[in-house]
């Protein structure tokens, strides 16, 4: 049987803006368009920040439902995973939209880092903060995601946050099937290296899908590697702008459809969304 493949579109970050990609949706509006055109494409998994209409980081609880209803006009079964990460607001301001919409997915963060953007060229930062993620938080976002019926995708930017995992579970705050993310290529996180990975991969506890994040255009030769041994991997305008061949995405269908091609070049299919439901535990719409 053919290996099905999980394939994620992350369609807005935080950082990235229309003057380094004029492509990057910010409305709601934009949002589901890009959101329908990465299912049309193969994805099944949308995971959403959301913006202000300026592309500014917007925590709001009306501007993620209004991002959510607009999904749900173009893609209805689609499986939509808001963000809960941020700098700079209070930790109920960080969940409060899971506790007042219930998604069916959620990031996790799962520990403190580090998080910066370096020029070689200029030889300066361009970001340069400290992204805090004490266990406290960590079992405060997971006590009401649980409330809220919200499958945790914990993003795991660090071998030891795999770890970090371990007292949840401990507690029954998190439960199979438990969904990693290892996202690579963070300055202050794990490099976007194979090595790198296969460690990650060997680190899981059973009873974990995990998929692949990388940070710049390494992306593709470790969605590779993930593909070689079994893993999901996502991609998107928060990601990476570009394509398998050097150009600009367009939008992130383009960015999926390359992803698209790739499982199948490797002999793999990607899954359908009702497929990954089955997968998560998550119910069929």
């Amino acid at each position: 049987m053919t290996k099905k493949t999980i394939i994620t579109a992350a369609l807005t970050g935080v950082l990235a803006n229309r003057s380094q990609c004029p492509y990057i949706p910010y409305t709601p509006e934009e949002i589901a368009e890009e959101g329908k055109r990465a299912v049309d494409a193969g994805a099944s998994v949308l995971h959403i920040h959301a913006r202000k209409p300026d592309g500014m980081p917007a925590y709001d609880i009306e501007t993620y439902r209004q991002i959510g209803e607009e999904v749900r006009k173009l893609v209805p079964n689609a499986i939509i995973n808001y963000s809960t990460g941020a700098i700079g607001i209070t930790r109920e301001e960080r969940i409060h939209h899971i506790t007042a919409l219930k998604p069916e997915m959620a990031a996790l963060n799962m520990g403190s880092m580090n998080y910066g953007i370096y020029s070689s060229k200029a030889k300066a930062f361009y970001h340069d903060f400290v992204f805090p993620n004490p266990f406290s938080d960590i079992q405060f976002y997971l006590e009401k995601m649980k409330e809220a019926g919200t499958l945790p995708e914990m993003e795991i930017f660090d071998n030891g946050h795999i770890n970090n995992a371990k007292p949840f579970i401990d507690m029954g705050l998190l439960q199979k099937p438990y969904i990693m993310s290892f996202v690579m290529g963070v300055l202050g996180g794990i490099p976007a290296t194979t090595q790198n990975l296969m460690h990650q991969i060997a680190s899981v506890p059973d009873g974990t899908h995990w998929q692949v994040i990388t940070i710049s255009r390494k992306q593709w030769a470790m969605a590779a590697v993930a593909l070689s041994v079994g893993g999901n991997f996502r991609v998107g305008l928060e990601d990476n702008f570009y394509l398998p061949n050097g150009e600009m995405a367009k939008s992130n269908g383009e960015l999926v459809d390359a992803a698209t091609n790739l499982t199948r070049m490797l002999g793999q299919e990607p899954a359908t969304i009702d497929e990954t439901r089955a997968m998560f535990g998550l119910p069929i719409i």
